[in-house]
């Protein structure tokens, strides 16, 4: 069965970096479109980011868009999100995703299937 498990959350000051990354196992992994959500106590979840099959195309949420960049590697099953001037209000559970390929850059319809764990994120003023 589909297993994700997220790793690299962490604490950080405003203005800092994280890398997170995902592995995925029980499933064909390079068939599959991949993802980010989030979701913050209190509110709704919101995708991130999305990447194609390929790794050569991505979608990004506008409030993370030339901030962050999703990445895949396909060789090790594994997906990564660089997160770069990190602000307070990326406070939040970061899960990794499969994503329904026919709806992959319409993140706002939660175009997510099967998510892992989770990793949290922390940034301080």
């Amino acid at each position: 069965q589909v297993q994700l498990v997220e790793s690299g959350g962490g604490s950080v000051q405003a203005g800092g970096s994280l890398r997170l990354s995902c592995a995925a196992s029980g499933y064909t992994y390079s068939s599959y479109c991949m993802g980010w959500f989030r979701q913050a106590p209190g509110k709704e979840r919101e995708g991130v980011a999305s990447i194609s099959t390929g790794g050569d195309s991505t979608h990004y949420a506008d409030s993370v868009k030339g901030r962050f960049t999703i990445s895949r590697d396909n060789a090790k099953n594994t997906l990564y999100l660089q997160m770069n001037s990190l602000k307070p209000e990326d406070t939040a559970m970061y899960y990794c995703a499969t994503v329904n390929c026919f709806d992959w850059t319409d993140l706002e319809a939660f175009p997510f299937g099967y998510w892992g764990p989770g990793t949290q994120v922390t940034v301080s003023s």
